[in-house]
């Protein structure tokens, strides 16, 4: 019982250090798998070992493709491609319904490029929007953040689901496809409520800079979507032929679907299709594009490693097996995930690293709560997620990016922005909860 104690003391000392000391949470993290392990009972040398292996061990299944996805992203952002994915959505959807498209585009575009990034890179549109159609601001904004926080909390390879799914050995395909059937009624319940709340505040008036830049030279639809859907169904194509019934045929077949289906290899046909996306006017090389990215990518690479080597201790010193035992007669199941990283988020304010802790925490226990099947280790993935975007507030940079580009003030954006994740996080640990009882 000691040893949990101070891992909640320890928890809290992480959460009080980044909001209030702006401690980064690489080193916490590294520091509280130093203290977990010592406190546990590992003498210097076990520590040190137990650090290293853990680190290591998860850099080396998802270090690549974290990569991969940051370059997607950026060539996304550079090229135009994310204001290409919108404009298309819109065109279908049609003007009347700008909300959904913009929740739609959210949905989309935040797959492979960070929530705060995409929502700068389509608040443009969304003014120019507003401006024309006249919906409020706030119905569209928060409409493009309700889609873009769906699927950075819930979708691979977005850096905070694949972290989890890693620390938690589940299945990524399966992640990617269970991600997304409860990622689809969490974005349209913040829609939802953009809708509802949109009517009843008001926004500052600006009309700057409303003006979409129409001139510039888009990418094609197709290629903009291409280095997104590909590898995700290279991905999900993997998992339906490992199907015990292999649908897809096995030998040569089972081995191609196997290979192209690959994280890391469906991610780097990803890449080269990106790389479609650079007009070949545009003065910058490939070589800045890439390591723009990639740039981007070493914060993620290495905050996720630092969770790794922190599941890594506490798996060594048996604290799964102890929170285990106290709440596995509460039948708590996958509520205990969802708790645990909502509290984390809603207290340091970023998801990924709520989710990166989480996973850490509660991957010794998934046997004693009987999730440790294929099937719980997803859903577990998917409870943390639902935790990691309950709720958005001040200290959260998210929050802020949505309300200076929407042009709300602080109370305003926390009745639309906070109010909507709430609303999210609770449909998805509600879905996830349905799921697990039909199905466990």
């Amino acid at each position: 019982m000691e040893i949990l104690i101070v891992l909640i003391i320890v928890v809290i000392l992480m959460v009080i250090a980044a909001t209030k000391f702006n401690f980064h949470p690489f080193l916490s993290l590294l520091l509280a798998a130093i203290v977990m392990g010592f406190v546990g009972g590992l003498n210097e040398s076990e520590v040190i070992k137990t650090l290293t292996e853990g680190f290591g061990k998860t850099l080396g299944s998802i270090g690549i493709i974290i990569a991969f996805g940051t370059i997607i992203g950026a060539y996304l952002e550079k090229s135009g491609g994310a204001k290409t994915l919108a404009k298309s959505v819109l065109k279908v959807i049609g003007k009347k319904r700008s909300a959904l498209a913009m929740n739609i585009t959210g949905f989309i575009v935040s797959i492979p490029v960070y929530c705060d990034s995409g929502f700068i890179i389509l608040s443009p549109l969304n003014k120019a929007i507003s401006k024309n159609s006249k919906i409020p601001l706030v119905v569209l904004g928060v409409s493009l953040a309700a889609g873009l926080y769906a699927t950075h909390v819930f979708v691979p390879p977005t850096p905070g689901p694949l972290a989890a799914a890693a620390a938690l050995d589940a299945d990524l395909g399966l992640v990617i496809l269970l991600g997304l059937l409860v990622a689809i009624p969490v974005s349209f319940v913040g829609l939802f409520w953009a809708k509802y709340i949109g009517k009843r505040v008001k926004t500052k008036k600006n009309e700057n800079n409303v003006t979409a830049t129409k001139l510039e030279k888009l990418p094609k639809t197709s290629l903009a979507f291409s280095p997104i859907i590909i590898p995700i169904l290279l991905i999900a194509l993997k998992s339906i032929a490992n199907y015990p019934t292999y649908p897809l045929g096995e030998g040569t077949v089972l081995s191609i679907f196997n290979f192209i289906g690959n994280p890391i290899i469906a991610l780097f046909v990803g890449v080269f299709l990106a790389f479609r996306l650079k007009n070949k006017k545009t003065k910058e090389t490939h070589l800045n594009w890439v390591t723009s990215g990639l740039k981007e990518a070493g914060i993620i690479i290495l905050i996720t490693g630092a969770g790794g080597a922190f599941g890594a201790v506490l798996r060594a010193t048996g604290v799964g097996d102890i929170i285990g035992s106290i709440f596995s007669d509460m039948h708590i199941g996958l509520l205990l995930p969802f708790i645990i990283a909502a509290v984390l988020k809603s207290a340091q304010g970023s998801s990924t690293v709520s989710i990166i802790t989480t996973a850490a925490i509660i991957a010794p226990t998934l046997a004693s709560f009987g999730l440790d099947s294929t099937l719980g280790r997803a859903l577990t993935v998917l409870s943390v997620g639902a935790g990691a975007m309950t709720v958005s507030h001040l200290n959260d940079s998210f929050f802020w990016v949505v309300a200076q580009f929407t042009e709300m003030d602080t109370a305003t954006a926390l009745k639309s922005q906070t109010v909507s994740t709430f609303l999210q996080g609770l449909t998805g640990i509600t879905i996830v909860l349905i799921m697990g009882w039909l199905f466990l």
